[in-house]
């Protein structure tokens, strides 16, 4: 049976069969695995065994690989499915289940390994730090393989009684949506030798008959012991061998454990593992046939063992050079893996062929493309008289000269009738989604074959997606980028001035644009580069305001379906009436659990569609091809000249998408980047941005202190400001404080950075804020923006710091991040950088928080005119916790050892006297915050001028960095916090050091997609809980309180904004450890007005009693005063120290006089509780009303304490 589905489940159809239990957790770009073979569960799927897989989502990798270790010891098939960091840390048990001969999978969607970067994307890094654990190794190449070969590894696992890693590449592989044949599991069943699978379960832990297992062994023989193995091993390609041979018989598809392809007498061979083999494939053929080379290529899919003698046998005797292509770098090493392997394999024991030239080449990390240009370019320098030993290809390396150069554009491998698309649009608008399900049609229709490839920006919502589809008549295997497209959509208007997105299509192709311009705006709004190539390709040009439909219906900012349709009604692959009615189908079952209105939305969307789209006859238009460019236009002003190298030569490419082209010797060998890049993106992403009226404002600013991108802020004028202000610029008398008088006060809105989430224009109490579209503001509001922010200094001091409007007057040194538009994260940061922020060290989990701040070229958090700021860094996922306190120590000592000195000098006679003063004055101040800062300035005033008069002094003065006090924060959200780095965080508020730590608890795994973690409260519906989690949340604050002197307080900014500030005030200055864990609505909550609405939602949550607000200080203990300040009224009959009333009403319309159902009304506008009255009515009426109680119960403890 043919279908359409992509790598991760084409691995997890035949893990699903083959296996007991599965031990997960959640990574990109494996984690829909697990929750797929949930899914399937859920609907009654049974694997081979008669039961439904048991998917265990754990803490971490470590105890996802500790669990399988344990299942398998005791007789179940297991399996996991992971990459990248978290396969790192499964390496400890996989030498135990290698050892221990247990017949596990581990399906691996390969990924980078963080080193100067985190990335997410794809290559075989991660696989090739495993290769020395004992597990043999299988590569796939395609998605079809990832299903034959992923059957073939677990197998040979109960064949051979060993592990097997199932590897396939990342992204590439793993997300690539492709048409298969599926094998059904009635085909698999007699491909099962299940005498071994009894004899695997008869060997396993029974106190029926026991064993032991895991003993220590001594020098005398551990290693005869390790030497045992040596014959299962050897035995082991024979076994995977035969499991393919098993395979092929019943699909027709015959594997080896290397195949060869090619001339019968090619000269030129590349050995390659993964994805890449095809792309190498289909240049073979091209030049083989077009161009009159003898060329091959060894696609190894078994690694581990490696198959020396099969190698040997395969190439052809003809062979006079081969490049091994390795997708990983080892620093150090003489060769990469792949390519030690085959030298190993070629010229150990007896040499293959005496004048065998063997070289190494890398290509493809982090999921760089790898496309036939590059295979010509190798198969180029192999035919040299005296090629590389060692190269890359792909890039431009100006540093060390190994890059090869691609000099042939080659993209003839595609077949000439495969139909092209390439879709730029915004995360969020739905085209992914509607991609694919475009790609399930046409895969699905008889005769054709389909390829869904999608690229994405690491930004959260409103980052830009690439979908790329190919529509053929036979398997589409092109495993890269669309060099020649048939069709181009740009989904998102402003993008025609940031991508060159009409390069690579065809001439007379389609180009649809998403717009609310008519034809005569096209002149002036398209640039002249792009109005030239639709005139100069002849291009057919539409236009629909998708946009505009979206909204009529009720779907904004959901565009997919009137784009869909478009697409459809334009190719024309197949009849449109075909592919209408099968779109109509699709609308029913993707939305009908989410009610017929939400269906009829979907099809009045596609009715609409075609009627509303029109053809630009561009060639009547006036001017098309001579206007000028009036695209908007920026002159940046740079704070010094590396800021300004940065953004020219890497950060401006990388933003347009020309990143590829960028030299190594634009780079930072270490991967660190300047601050404050954000602030040249100007992304102009919103639809409606907020307008001031300054008639209506209270100067609350609180508009400013929500808004989770810093892009509207407070403006202070003194009187020469005000009087040079441009007459537009309007403002009004400051009010609120003494200090402000003669002072005139504006808010202003960033406009181009603004994701027009309305925060701001929903909290304002005044109303003073309208959300407007921004065409309508953009040319008027940009000038006075720039003015202001070029003449009006900053007024930082004329209100403390710890009121509203005194943060909120401080610069906020994040800005303008990645994070999704209403975000309920970036305030809280935003705000303590506001608040510590020229002497803030932030450690950051990994997590929605790195990828928002830091996602390079990206960097969120600034400076200020001083060039001060955050400095931010990021370890790994597990480990924040630690790495923020090492910073934490490292300060500490730094810090003692300037004491020492300072010490020193003031003990010496021959310190010169009217130093001394000063000296003492930092020595004395040293660990007050904003005394240590003065007297240090002060300090290193007097020191400057005598610097050469002393060693000392120049010694100090070089330390003269970590003389302000310093605070150190470890950031992270609830993944971190509650489940892979709780033991971490644990041991570090422990330690009774003054670490700070800010928890942004989403409850659940946001960065990866809304799995479920500790954190998430019972009946919420999310990734591993399908059907609502039948356990409480896991209360975080009162265990850390448990231990008495750590300073814990819980936050939900929209509120009680003053008690938000109150406690990171409160935490920063207490004296010994501290944790503030704040609430923070998120995209996948699901939050039915939408997450610009996450401030309310946050008051809600506290109204209803479902979060409270509570500041527990141990330093009250030493007042005799209770530690505990609850700092929200609880809802109830019984509201004693809270309002004093039993039918008082709440600001949310709660009246206590009601039943207990408070939690009921709040969670009645999230998806994530109420998708379980749909799913599993019963099991709701179960688990809400056990939801209530859980938050009773807690805010009943919390009043005892």
């Amino acid at each position: 049976m043919k279908k359409i589905l992509d790598g991760c489940t084409a691995a997890a159809h035949v893990a699903y069969a083959l296996s007991d239990v599965a031990t997960i957790y959640p990574i990109t770009p494996v984690a829909s695995m697990g929750q797929t073979a949930q899914k399937w569960g859920m609907n009654g799927r049974l694997n081979l065994m008669g039961q439904p897989l048991e998917v265990i989502e754990m803490e971490s990798e470590l105890g996802a690989a500790g669990a399988m270790h344990g299942a398998l010891a005791a007789g179940s098939l297991a399996t996991t499915f992971t990459a990248s960091q978290g396969l790192m840390l499964m390496i400890p048990n996989m030498y135990k289940i290698a050892g221990e001969m247990l017949p596990a999978v581990f399906h691996v969607g390969c990924r980078s390994i963080a080193t100067h970067a985190l990335s997410i994307f794809g290559d075989h890094q991660d696989v090739m730090g495993c290769r020395a654990t004992g597990l043999s190794m299988i590569a796939s190449v395609s998605v079809q393989e990832t299903m034959d070969l992923g059957l073939v590894a677990h197998l040979a696992a109960i064949d051979g009684s060993l592990p097997v890693m199932h590897f396939f590449d990342g992204w590439r592989t793993s997300s690539e949506m492709g048409t298969i044949d599926m094998i059904d599991y009635e085909t698999i069943r007699p491909l099962v030798d299940w005498s071994k699978v009894l004899e695997f379960r008869r060997r396993s832990m029974n106190p029926e008959h026991p064993s032991l297992r895991g003993s220590a062994q001594n020098p005398d023989v551990y290693f005869q012991n390790a030497e045992a193995r040596n014959r299962y091993y050897n035995a082991f390609p024979g076994i995977v061998q035969a499991a393919m041979d098993r395979v092929a018989q019943a699909t027709g598809r015959q594997y080896h454990l290397v195949d060869y392809y090619g001339a019968p007498d090619a000269d030129r061979v590349i050995v390659i593992m993964g994805s890449g083999g095809d792309v190498v494939s289909e240049t073979v053929d091209y030049l083989n046939c077009e161009k009159g080379y003898r060329t091959g290529v060894v696609k190894v899919r078994l690694y581990r063992p490696f198959p020396v003698e099969t190698l040997r046998t395969v190439l052809p005797k003809s062979v006079r050079i081969i490049a091994v292509m390795d997708r990983t770098k080892e620093s150090g090493a003489q060769h990469e893996p792949l390519c030690q392997d085959v030298i190993s394999a070629l010229y150990s024991g007896s040499v293959f062929k005496p004048d065998l030239k063997i070289i190494g080449g890398r290509y493809g990390l982090s999921s760089k493309e790898f496309n036939p240009s590059m295979v010509k370019a190798i198969f180029d320098e192999m035919g040299k008289e005296n090629p590389r030993d060692s190269f890359t290809v792909g890039i431009n390396d100006d540093v060390t000269h190994l890059s090869l150069d691609v000099t042939e554009c080659v993209d003839t491998t595609v077949a000439s009738d495969t139909y092209q698309t390439i879709l730029y649009a915004i995360g969020n608008d739905g085209t992914v989604g509607g991609t694919k399900q475009v790609a399930s049609i046409l895969g699905n229709t008889p005769g054709l074959y389909a390829q869904a490839y999608f690229s994405y920006s690491a930004k959260k919502s409103g980052g830009y997606t690439i979908s790329q589809l190919r529509i053929g008549h036979k398997p589409v295997t092109s495993a890269y980028g669309i060099e020649s497209a048939d069709y181009v959509g740009c989904h998102k208007a402003s993008y025609v001035h940031r991508f060159s997105m009409l390069h690579n299509i065809k001439p007379g192709g389609i180009f649809v644009l998403n717009s609310p311009w008519t034809p005569e705006q096209m002149v002036t709004k398209l640039p002249l580069s792009m109005r030239k190539t639709i005139s100069d390709k002849k291009l057919r040009f539409y236009n629909i305001n998708a946009d505009a439909i979206a909204a009529k219906v009720g779907l904004s900012p959901r565009i997919n379906m009137p784009m869909e349709t478009v697409f459809l009604y334009l190719s024309r692959i197949i009849p449109f009436e075909t592919s209408l009615a099968e779109l109509q189908q699709k609308i029913k079952e993707t939305y009908i659990h989410e009610g017929g209105e939400v269906v009829n939305r979907n099809i009045q969307a596609v009715s609409m569609t075609i009627d509303a789209l029109k053809e630009i006859n561009y060639n009547s238009i006036k001017g098309w091809d001579t206007i000028p460019d009036t695209s908007p236009q920026h002159s940046p002003i740079f704070k010094d000249s590396t800021i300004k190298n940065f953004i020219e030569k890497v950060h401006t490419p990388c933003i347009k998408g020309y990143g590829n082209n960028i030299p190594v010797s634009a780079f930072t060998p270490d991967g660190t980047m300047p601050m404050g890049t954000t602030a040249y993106e100007h992304r102009r992403i919103a639809t409606r941005v907020p307008v001031w009226d300054a008639d209506k404002c209270v100067e609350c600013t609180e508009c400013s202190l929500v808004c989770p991108h810093a892009a509207i802020r407070p403006f202070m004028l003194n009187t020469e400001e005000a009087n040079a202000a441009p007459k537009d610029i309007v403002t009004k008398e400051a009010v609120g404080s003494p200090s402000l008088i003669g002072y005139r006060f504006r808010i202003q809105n960033f406009t181009e950075d603004c994701l027009g989430c309305s925060s701001c224009s929903l909290i304002c109490p005044g109303h003073a804020l309208t959300m407007t579209p921004i065409e309508n503001v953009i040319d008027s509001e940009l000038p006075k923006l720039e003015w202001l922010k070029t003449n009006v200094s900053p007024k930082e001091n004329l209100i403390p710091a710890e009121s509203i409007n005194g943060s909120q007057l401080r610069t906020p040194y994040l800005e303008f991040s990645g994070a999704c538009a209403g975000c309920g994260e970036t305030p809280y940061v935003k705000l303590l950088t506001q608040l510590f922020g020229k002497r803030l060290l932030i450690a950051n989990a990994t997590g929605c928080s790195s990828i928002w701040g830091a996602n390079f070229p990206s960097n969120a958090y600034c400076t200020d005119r001083n060039g001060h700021g955050p400095a931010w860094g990021n370890s790994l996922f597990e480990d924040n916790a630690e790495y923020g306190f090492g910073m934490l120590v490292s300060i500490q000592q730094r810090r003692a050892q300037v004491a020492d000195m300072v010490k020193d000098l003031i003990e010496s006679p021959s310190t010169m006297p009217y130093l001394k003063e000063p000296l003492q004055a930092w020595l004395t101040s040293k660990d007050d915050p904003e005394l240590s800062a003065s007297t240090a300035s002060q300090l290193i005033t007097m020191l400057s001028p005598v610097r050469d008069a002393s060693p000392k002094y120049a010694e100090l003065l070089e330390a003269a960095d970590m003389l302000a006090k310093k605070s150190v924060w470890a950031i992270g959200g609830d993944g971190w916090a509650y489940d892979i780095g709780f033991g971490g965080l644990d041991h570090v508020l422990a330690s009774g050091e003054p670490i700070k730590m800010l928890i942004m608890d989403t409850e659940c795994y946001s960065n990866t997609g809304g799995q479920t973690s500790k954190a998430t409260p019972r009946a919420c519906v999310a990734k591993y809980s399908p059907t609502g989690k039948s356990t409480p949340k896991k209360n975080l604050g009162r265990m850390m309180m448990t231990y008495g002197n750590v300073y814990v307080a819980s936050i939900s900014l929209g509120a009680n904004y003053q008690q938000a500030i109150d406690a990171l005030v409160e935490a920063e200055r207490y004296h010994g450890p501290a944790i503030v864990i704040a609430y923070c609505p998120c995209i996948n909550h699901g939050i039915r007005p939408g997450l610009g609405h996450s401030i309310i939602e946050e008051r809600r949550a506290v109204e209803s009693g479902y979060w409270p607000l509570y500041r527990f200080n141990p330093e009250a203990y030493e007042r005799g005063e209770e530690p505990l300040t609850i700092d929200h009224a609880i809802p109830g009959p019984d509201n004693s120290g809270t309002n004093g009333s039993d039918t008082e009403t709440t600001s949310a319309g709660y009246s206590s006089s009601e039943p207990l159902n408070y939690v009921a009304q709040y969670i009645h506008e999230e998806d994530r509780y109420i998708d379980l009255n749909m799913i599993a009515p019963e099991r709701a009426n179960t688990l809400q009303p056990e939801l209530q109680k859980d938050c009773d119960r807690e805010n009943d403890a919390l009043k005892k304490i």
